[in-house]
């Protein structure tokens, strides 16, 4: 059986703990200028607030709610999960700079029948490699305005206890997704753990919203183990 903290965070269940790397400098300088501005506009970030169902072989489902909102100079991610006896949660502080984003905060934790545990980190420990839900909104924005443009690329990041990571990604393609909150557009990307290869997820995200995930699927040994689905989507007017 997972330990609870993996279990009741979806990023942490599937591994989704991944950190951002800086937007490639110069990017879109080769691109039309309509095309540059449209994928400069996708990476701008948007306050949202999504409702997920979470589907795990063996277990309940869970319900999932990720937020993303603006704070001054700030953006906070949060995410929360529950089970019948269990609840999870984990929430970022970033700050989006021309350069790439900026992890300032991370907080997470868990219960599970009264017992539970929380961690954080701030300051030095987010300087060289920052926390997940930072790097979920980035590995969104890489996607949306294709930073990456190689066959694979590479993240570094950390997970809930500041143990170093290592992530394997390639964009995919655009596709249109069936999900209960609706169909949906979405950009979708494929994503392995170098050191368990035989673990595979396929993330699809939204092409307007930052941060925003529709739907992710996590296969090991080429059967899918879990799927998270969005079923409500809000945004400020």
């Amino acid at each position: 059986m997972p330990h609870p903290s993996r279990l009741l965070c979806p990023l942490l269940l599937l591994l989704l703990a991944l950190a951002p790397v800086a937007a490639l400098p110069g990017a879109h300088a080769a691109l039309p200028g309509r095309e540059a501005a449209r994928l400069e506009h996708s990476a701008v970030p948007r306050p949202f607030t999504a409702n997920y169902r979470l589907e795990v072989r063996g277990w309940p489902d869970a319900t999932i709610e990720h937020r993303l909102t603006r704070e001054d100079d700030h953006w906070q991610s949060r995410m929360s999960a529950a089970i019948a006896v269990a609840r999870g949660r984990e929430r970022s502080r970033f700050i989006v700079e021309p350069q790439g984003v900026r992890s300032v905060h991370y907080a997470s934790g868990y219960s599970l029948l009264g017992l539970g545990d929380d961690y954080r980190l701030t300051g030095e420990a987010l300087a060289e490699r920052p926390d997940r839900q930072t790097a979920l909104f980035e590995l969104s924005r890489r996607a949306l305005t294709g930073d990456c443009q190689d066959a694979a690329c590479r993240l570094d990041y950390q997970d809930h206890r500041g143990r170093e990571e290592r992530l394997d990604y390639r964009v995919l393609d655009r596709a249109t997704i069936a999900l209960p909150a609706g169909d949906f557009e979405a950009v979708r990307v494929e994503a392995i753990d170098p050191e368990k290869p035989e673990r595979r997820l396929l993330f699809s995200f939204h092409p307007e919203f930052p941060g925003l995930l529709l739907a992710v699927d996590y296969h090991r040994d080429g059967q899918r183990q879990s799927r998270l689905s969005l079923t409500e989507l809000a945004w400020p007017d």
